[in-house]
């Protein structure tokens, strides 16, 4: 790896890590805030994010395919295109805006599969109702956070972010306890941040001189089917794969409550430490993203895999000191979380596996997002459909709650199965990103033959 790939993929990581950390931390807040109210409280605030991560994760992957977009004109020197195509997935966020807000302000099937008593019920539904209003400004700072990442420009992502985490306390605090409106006030807040981070993002974009060659400002066009369809072409495999992702990881929650509650809250440590440290490698491979999306813009396939492998590299070596951390420090971080002794127990030997699950998991976190700087994303939705929902729950089942492969191994046998479907997509993904990052199958015009699946 040359230094200069080597400092602008850390140029780019650092500020992604940092924004990715910061919307991570208002979960964490909504959570300790919600646990000083009441159970009820913190039980509807868990059930609710549950339901609107779902529906917003799945909505704002398609909109991550603005990123490989906006990366290959960009290095292709077609900076008019970008204003154009960032006009154009505005309209888009809208309408999954739309979807969003229906689904959230009628959640009946979520609510029918969680079985919830009527006093939660009530809660959870009033947290759907006050978050569904940050849906359209959440999906309109997504547009922004594409075209600031595609271009290669992430601070001011970083920033933004970073001012919607300071005032999250003590907005949470107003609705939550000021106005009384409990768990429904975390989603208030939420709300208010949302609407307040996206006016203020487009509104700075709009005075600062040096983006004014993008476009995106000059004119104000009308939805136009063709460029949309491309969006949602490219982007609807990412949505669907994030939200395998996302539903995997919610039914081996919902499969390990059948233990009990020891085994369900150490789970949760496990889950939560899963969740932080991928935002190591998720950084990364969105630096390696930009990176190969410029590359491909400018007909360079020969350094679009340079900055794949680069990317994959740099994510391996530090996911390797990470997992030794979490190995070494497993009955430590166990004890952090937790006062409970059996819970601690059960916890230190999850986090053990973790720490193998973090290898594999930063493996396919960095190649997964090399391949949609490719713009290829068909293939991994059906690979990560396969591992995940198979491999990952199917087995996670069969090792955890039953005797067919030997004696039921409880939670472990859950995140032994997740890790096993991680391996089996992050392997199929990099043997497909070698395959397609060769440069013959780049053909003559990169950005052309990166279209494809």
């Amino acid at each position: 790896m040359s230094q200069s790939t080597f400092r602008r993929l850390t140029g780019l990581v650092w500020p992604v890590l940092v924004a990715q950390v910061a919307v991570v931390g208002n979960g964490v807040i909504d959570t300790m805030m919600a646990g000083r109210l009441s159970a009820l409280d913190l039980a509807a605030v868990g059930i609710g994010a549950a339901i609107y991560v779902t529906v917003f994760v799945t909505a704002m992957g398609v909109l991550l395919a603005l990123a490989p977009t906006v990366a290959q004109h960009y290095g292709a020197g077609r900076h008019a295109e970008i204003g154009e195509d960032v006009r154009q997935s505005a309209w888009l966020a809208l309408v999954l805006a739309g979807l969003g807000i229906m689904l959230l302000r009628n959640p009946e099937p979520f609510i029918w599969f969680s079985h919830l008593q009527p006093a939660v019920e009530a809660q959870v539904r009033e947290y759907l109702d006050a978050i569904s209003w940050s849906m359209a400004p959440a999906m309109l700072f997504r547009i922004f956070y594409g075209f600031m990442t595609g271009i290669g420009r992430p601070r001011a992502i970083m920033t933004f972010n970073l001012i919607g985490l300071v005032v999250k306390v003590p907005l949470n605090a107003f609705f939550m306890f000021s106005l009384g409106m409990g768990a429904a006030g975390c989603a208030a807040a939420t709300a208010v941040i949302s609407w307040g981070t996206a006016l203020l993002a487009w509104g700075w974009c709009a005075r600062q001189p040096d983006y004014a060659e993008f476009g995106v400002f000059s004119r104000l066009t009308l939805p136009k089917p063709g460029p949309i369809l491309a969006l949602f072409k490219l982007g609807l495999p990412i949505g669907v794969t994030l939200l395998v992702d996302v539903t995997a990881f919610t039914f081996m929650a919902l499969f390990v409550a059948r233990l009990g509650p020891t085994y369900s809250a150490a789970h949760q440590i496990a889950a939560n430490l899963t969740v932080l440290t991928f935002m190591i490698p998720l950084s990364i491979g969105h630096a390696a993203l930009v990176l190969a999306g410029h590359a491909l813009g400018a007909n360079d396939p020969a350094e679009a895999r340079h900055a794949g492998l680069a990317g994959l590299g740099v994510g391996m070596a530090v996911a390797a000191l990470v997992s030794l951390g979490l190995w070494l420090g497993a009955e430590r971080l166990a004890a952090a979380y937790s006062p409970d002794a059996d819970v601690r127990a059960v916890a230190a030997g999850l986090i053990g596996i973790v720490a193998f699950y973090h290898l594999v998991d930063a493996l396919q976190a960095v190649v997964v997002n090399v391949l949609r700087g490719y713009k290829k994303t068909t293939v991994p939705m059906l690979v990560y459909a396969f591992a995940l929902w198979g491999v990952g729950l199917g087995g996670g089942y069969l090792l955890g709650l039953t005797d067919v492969l030997g004696p039921p191994r409880g939670a472990a046998g859950f995140w032994i199965a997740a890790t096993l479907s991680v391996l089996l997509a992050g392997g199929v993904v990099l043997v497909y990103f070698l395959r397609i990052s060769r440069p013959r199958h780049a053909g003559q015009d990169g950005h052309h033959r990166a279209a494809g699946p």
